[in-house]
Formats: C-alpha cells, structure tokens, sequence
C-alpha cells in the first residue's frame, strides 16, 4: 500500500492518473497534449505508475495505450475515482481535461472513424 500512495503522491503523475481514469485507454501523445509537458518527463512518470501497478499498458497497431490496472484491489479503485472526481473540476486539472478535448488526431478518434 505504502508504493500505492508513493505513486499518487506526485502531481504530475496525479494528472496523467485524472486523465486516464476519465478517458479509460490513453496514448503517450494525449497525456503529453493535455499536461503540456515533454514527452521524455510524462514516459518516466508513466513508468513508475506501471512499476507501482496502477496503471496497465497495451499496444493497438502504432499506439500504446494506458489504462487503470485490472490489478488493483477494490479499495485502490474507488480511491483513485473518489480523488479523480474530486480534483477533476478544480485548478490545472480542469484545464489539463480541457486540452485534452481539444487534441486534433487523437489515436482514439481515429479508432472510432476506422469502425
């Protein structure tokens, strides 16, 4: 438990976390799109949270996509949705949604216009 909280502990980790909680299966690009960070910073941050569990990867033709871990016990789970809710309509995380939203040729808009 002591590595769970170790991960969410840091604020830019905690926006990735807000991000991927809300929008489920995110890229790399998105995360990099939404926070406005380099690419080289949010990849090490996305490291750790799959080190720690908290997050899963799975590739999709050209993309790696990031999700909430299955692995996660229940109690994990509803404290990640509790603080994401929490956060999510407040301050750099609301603008960080914001940006996210507005991303042209996002992987996941190109998956839907392919079915």
């Amino acid at each position: 438990m002591h590595e769970f909280f170790k991960v969410i502990g840091d604020e830019t980790r905690l926006r990735c976390l807000a991000i991927i909680e809300t929008y489920k299966n995110v890229c790399v690009c998105e995360l990099v799109h939404a926070l406005e960070l380099p690419q080289s910073k949010i990849s090490r941050h996305l490291s750790l949270m799959k080190s720690g569990g908290l997050v899963s990867q799975k590739r999709e033709n050209q993309w790696v996509l990031y999700s909430i871990s299955s692995d996660l016990s229940d109690f994990e789970q509803k404290l990640i949705t509790s603080i994401v809710t929490e956060i999510s309509q407040s301050g750099i995380f609301k603008k960080d949604k914001e940006h996210f939203l507005k991303m042209e040729n996002r992987p996941q808009l190109s998956r839907e216009m392919q079915v």
